[in-house]
């Protein structure tokens, strides 16, 4: 991978400051993972018992963002970006067709999103509900940063497999 421009989260401040610099920290870990990749590289299935590849893991957090700030939190009307075939399936592992750069874009677009929805919050105490459960901003914060870090792990994973780099 190339040089660390990630942003490191701040060691001081309030307590969205510590949230939203952790969960941009691991956006863009994962944006890291896939820099200097071609489009073939970021589709590759590179660990044999795995149907994982980077760019599906790009597709899926965009559908993670859009899902937890925008439906969830906001109740906005917000349709899946890569719809599968049938009600309620998603196909954003399904890669073998996709376009990286609209992936990339979208996942920036939806990650905005959220960013904008975070600053304009009143506090980390507003809530949003997904059917009969009820969600704080701040436990869909902390959820994000385990969402994104999970999937840096496999992403690591992938990314040694395909090219033999590695870093954190």
């Amino acid at each position: 991978m190339r040089d660390d421009t990630r942003t490191y989260p701040s060691q001081v401040g309030d307590e969205r400051t510590s949230l939203s610099g952790f969960l941009q920290f691991q956006r863009e870990t994962l944006a890291a993972k896939c820099a200097g990749l071609t489009p073939e590289e970021l589709k590759r299935r590179a660990v044999p018992s795995s149907d994982l590849t980077l760019l599906g893991l790009v597709r899926h957090l965009a559908e993670v963002e859009r899902s937890w700030f925008r439906r969830v939190l906001k109740d906005e009307v917000a349709p899946p970006h890569w719809p599968g075939p049938g009600p309620g399936e998603f196909a954003e592992f399904e890669v073998e067709t996709a376009d990286p750069d609209e992936a990339f874009r979208i996942w920036h677009e939806e990650c905005a999103r959220s960013r904008a929805t975070v600053e304009a919050a009143e506090s980390l105490d507003i809530t949003g509900a997904y059917g009969d459960e009820v969600f704080s901003l701040r436990y869909i914060l902390t959820h994000m940063i385990e969402e994104y870090a999970r999937h840096n792990g496999h992403a690591d994973l992938l990314r040694e497999g395909i090219d033999g780099a590695t870093g954190e």
